[in-house]
């Protein structure tokens, strides 16, 4: 059978189309609720987040079964939340990005504008969300990958992942020393 990959399930904001073949005045475009409910035309709430489009289309022939003799529905899927990573701290431009395709944690960063002049290289820290409850973080060290042509720890993005560009030591102290006297009390090529 091979691998598969999973269906996608329905999720609160997405939007779906609900057409009977036979029944056009039953039709309807409905928002999937905060609560992950909808309302349909003539029934009660009814409760889909998490369900398949056709766990949904079956769900919805039950529900009107009473009212409506064998009826013929289609459900379509016309909008949803697309797969997006967050990038912050010391990029250019920190922000939600799309996820579109295959992507890693470096081309993440340069999607976000690239590493700012305060940003620490060589400890870019990766959150990614592992249960409703817990989340997995790792440092990267993209200075280390990038000058040595070394690209196999770059690890590719998830939905949902954030990636964290930390300050570099310098731009962290910057703040509290008068910008004349800068020089004498830290040395750049220390870092």
């Amino acid at each position: 059978m091979g691998n598969r990959r999973p269906l996608y399930r329905l999720r609160k904001s997405d939007v779906i189309e609900v057409k009977f073949n036979f029944t056009p005045e039953f039709d309807q475009t409905l928002s999937i609720q905060p609560d992950g409910f909808i309302g349909l035309r003539g029934q009660d709430e009814l409760y889909v987040a998490g369900l398949t489009v056709a766990e949904l289309r079956s769900k919805i022939r039950e529900t009107y079964a009473p009212t409506l003799h064998d009826p013929e529905v289609t459900v379509t899927l016309k909008d949803f939340e697309k797969p997006y990573f967050i990038a912050t701290g010391a990029v250019a431009h920190p922000g939600k990005y799309e996820l579109r395709g295959d992507a890693t944690v470096t081309e993440g960063v340069a999607l976000a504008g690239g590493f700012t002049e305060q940003a620490k290289h060589s400890e870019v820290i990766l959150f990614r969300r592992i249960s409703d409850e817990r989340m997995e973080a790792r440092i990267l060290n993209v200075k280390q990958m990038l000058n040595s042509h070394n690209l196999t720890e770059d690890f590719h993005l998830h939905a949902g992942d954030l990636v964290y560009v930390p300050q570099n030591r310098i731009s962290k102290i910057r703040r509290y020393l008068p910008t004349s006297s800068l020089s004498t009390y830290v040395n750049p090529s220390q870092f």
